[in-house]
């Protein structure tokens, strides 16, 4: 691990002027991936900045329809959440399948989306579910975040420190998860309100994606047969000692199929 300064504001404020303040700074959120990294001197900032101890970057509230979440809410917090629950219990199943137990209490949402891994469960639901991204600076639909792998569409000095989820009628996710990492090698999150339906596929290309196909074929006939006929084109999907990019196609119809079955 390199030298470098350590810092824990007391408030978004305070991490934000430090952040515009050093050019190589660097946010911690759960720190599942950026502490790894330090260690192997993967990445070298000239300062660590600790969102820990920001209480206003925590908590689940009803809000507006649906649910808010602070960025620095553990996924445990989310997965064992009687508000979420009740407002939206797909967002809380999804929770519980991220990682591990020491993953899913140290790990956050704010930091998972920000990194945007390839394989991370949370990008789905947002895309699946129209969420609205919360930063410091502006608002950012779900649809125009997540840019390519491990970017987003946060400026350098931008924080998120919240993410709204809008409820729907109803919602399933199925994923396909690695026997020894528990990320997902597919995933895919159905949402169902009123005539629209979204279709979110996480794991399986270099971002999490919709599958519009799958959108349009659902509204006319929400079930499982409606997806029959579908095709997944695997040109420009993810390919690993995991699974071909083949195979990853073969698994978004059939995690599909599940998370429509699952709202039956």
């Amino acid at each position: 691990m390199y030298e470098f300064t350590y810092h824990r504001p007391a408030s978004v404020a305070d991490a934000a002027a430090l952040l515009a303040a050093n050019a190589d700074a660097k946010l911690l959120a759960g720190g599942q991936t950026y502490l790894p990294t330090l260690k192997q001197r993967l990445a070298q900032p000239t300062d660590l900045i600790d969102l820990g101890r920001i209480a206003e970057l925590k908590g689940i509230k009803e809000e507006g329809g649906g649910l808010t979440i602070g960025a620095m809410t553990r996924h445990a917090d989310v997965a064992h959440s009687d508000v979420v629950k009740r407002v939206i219990p797909s967002l809380a199943a999804l929770a519980e399948l991220i990682g591990d137990p020491q993953v899913r209490n140290r790990g956050t949402i704010g930091g998972s989306i920000s990194n945007n891994d390839p394989a991370a469960d949370y990008p789905g639901a947002l895309l699946a579910l129209n969420a609205t991204v919360r930063t410091n600076k502006r608002e950012i639909p779900a649809d125009a975040f997540f840019t390519a792998m491990f970017e987003t569409a946060l400026a350098p000095d931008e924080i998120v420190t919240a993410v709204h989820f809008p409820k729907p009628e109803k919602g399933a996710y199925e994923k396909f998860p690695n026997p020894a990492s528990r990320y997902s090698m597919v995933g895919v999150f159905v949402a169902r309100t009123g005539g629209t339906v979204r279709v979110a596929v996480t794991g399986a290309g270099p971002t999490a994606f919709r599958w519009v196909d799958a959108e349009n074929a659902l509204a006319g006939n929400f079930s499982a047969a409606a997806i029959d006929g579908l095709t997944v084109d695997a040109s420009g999907l993810n390919a690993d000692l995991h699974a071909s990019a083949d195979y990853r196609a073969h698994l978004i119809k059939v995690m599909a199929k599940r998370a429509v079955a699952a709202m039956a």
